[in-house]
This record gives structure tokens, sequence and C-alpha cells, in this order.
């Protein structure tokens, strides 16, 4: 199966959901007023946001006016190109060190995120591009985390750095920017940790990493990437919050698009925190960890 049709598969139970309700909502004929308190009900209810739908809906309200379109289905083509639009705002390819430097890529999320495969993947990703990865296991307090990724080093081909399980975080993170700079390494991903005995202790942990490997390497981490879990919905937005706070974060991983009807959670982010998606997972394999394409998106999304 081509990476088109892996990626229309994965947003199936949302095309079913959103487009397929949209569908009957466009099809009832005459524009009215009650048409767009249905679609702005409709985007909504597939996590597009309040805020976002809403702003969505008077914009796509205004153009139709403005073309003096009269018929439901007429919007079709106009909801698409907004939603390209709305999802095309912030820079979506990973930032680069200064040259001869290893870009650090700090990764955080909850623990059942998917954050540890999405290190692997991307790892994979890297490594395929030609690129020298190294992994660091920094989420030393989830039991089996340590060796779960350095499973998938093994399997990407990328070097690893660990410490014991309950070791300092930190310091992993330190010795993996040494080991990286003396061995010539491209491309450092940070995995952390997800969970500790409650908000506040995890934050400061986090806090903390990052402190630690901007002394080790000015400017790092030049990437911190936040793993949702695309099936948590809402929820995802008040994390995403809490961890912005605390780490900064500079773009989104969202993870298991493909579990979701509510796939419009990709919009409600991008709109209410300001954050670029950089990338989606849309199946098990590898390669269903892709790259954030907003015309791919939309199109895959509304695809027959």
């Amino acid at each position: 199966m081509g990476l088109w049709n892996r990626l229309k598969e994965g947003l199936e139970k949302t095309r079913r959901g959103l487009v397929g309700q949209l569908g009957i909502v466009l099809g009832r004929g005459a524009i009215d007023e009650e048409l767009y308190e249905d679609l702005e009900a409709l985007l909504i209810g597939a996590d597009c946001g309040v805020e976002a739908s809403c702003q969505l809906v008077e914009e796509l309200r205004a153009k139709a006016k403005e073309q003096k379109l009269r018929e439901a289905e007429e919007l079709l083509p106009l909801l698409k190109a907004l939603l390209k639009k709305h999802l095309s705002a912030g820079e979506r390819t990973l930032a680069q060190a200064p040259a001869g430097e290893p870009t650090v890529v700090m990764v955080v999320g909850v623990n059942g995120a998917g954050k540890t495969t999405t290190v692997g993947k991307l790892a994979a990703r890297e490594k395929a591009a030609g690129k020298d990865v190294l992994l660091a296991a920094a989420d030393t307090f989830r039991a089996g985390a340590i060796e779960q990724l350095e499973i998938w080093a093994q399997r990407a081909g990328a070097q690893f750095i660990s410490h014991q399980e309950g070791g300092d975080p930190a310091a992993v993170a330190f010795d993996a920017l040494e080991a990286a700079r003396s061995r010539d390494v491209d491309l450092v991903f940070v995995d952390t940790a997800g969970r500790l005995q409650n908000k506040v202790n995890l934050m400061a942990e986090l806090e903390k990493v990052k402190r630690v490997m901007g002394r080790s390497q000015e400017g790092a981490p030049h990437e911190v990437l936040l793993v949702l879990d695309a099936t948590t919905g809402q929820n995802g937005l008040s994390q995403a919050r809490l961890f912005h706070q605390a780490a900064g974060v500079t773009g989104l991983v969202l993870a298991k698009l493909d579990g979701t009807a509510k796939g419009g959670i990709v919009l409600a982010i991008q709109k209410e925190l300001g954050l670029p998606v950089k990338f989606i997972g849309v199946g098990e394999g590898t390669d269903d960890l892709r790259p954030f394409d907003p015309e791919e998106f939309v199109d895959a999304l509304f695809a027959q």
C-alpha cells in the first residue's frame, strides 16, 4: 500500500464521522443561517475546538457572501481551502543546529501517548535519510522504558546512551550530548519521563533536563517535540499547555490519528496553542509516522 493510501486509510474513522456528516449538512440545498450553525456544531463535535470552529465558519460565511454563493454544496471547496490555510501556520520542518554540531531534539509527553515509539520511528526515519543518530534514554523512571528504547535503537541502527533505572535523567542527557559531539553524530533524540509522583515533580524534572542540555551545548535542545495521543481529544490540549509551560514546546507529534473519529484535534491544537503539528502517526508501521502536510492531510480527509 502506498504512502497516500496509508494516510487515507489512517484517517478513515475521521472521514466517516466528519466528512460523512458534512455531506448531509451540505446536501440540503440552499445556504441559510441554520446550515452555518449546524456546520459549526459538526466541527466542534469533530474536536476542531470552539475557537477554531467559530472562526472557520465566520470566514466561510464571509467568503460565500463575497462570491455570492447560494447552494450549500458550493461551500465544500471553500471549506477545504480554509482548512489548508489554517493548518499551514508555523514552521513544520525540524530545526537544525549550526554546522558541525549535533541537532538535539527533546521529546516529551505523558506515558501511553506513544512517546518512546515515536522516538524510535523518528530515529529510523532519519537513519534511512543517511543521518547518524543517537538515542538517549532519559526516561529512567518508567519500568522497561530504557529497554524499550534500546530495542528501537537496535532496529533503527542508531547509537544508544543510558544509565541505570531510577538514575538522573539530566545526567543521561548530558552524557548523550557529550558522546554525540565526540562521535560526530548528526542528530540526538532525548526520550524523557512522562510521569512522576505529581505534575509539579514532572515539570521540574523536564525543566532541569532542558537546562542541563543547554549548559552542555549552546542552543540545545533545538527542538522540543510534544507527543500527543490523538484519541484523548480535548484532554490533549490541557496536557500541551502544561508541557509548553515547562519545556517550551516547539512542535507537536500527533500519534494514533488512525484510532480516532475526531481528527479535527489537529486544527484545535494549531489554533489554540499556536504550535505547528510537525508529524502525524496514522498506523503501526515505521512509515506511518510522517511529516504533517496540510494539503495532503485535507485532501486525504475528503478523499472519496
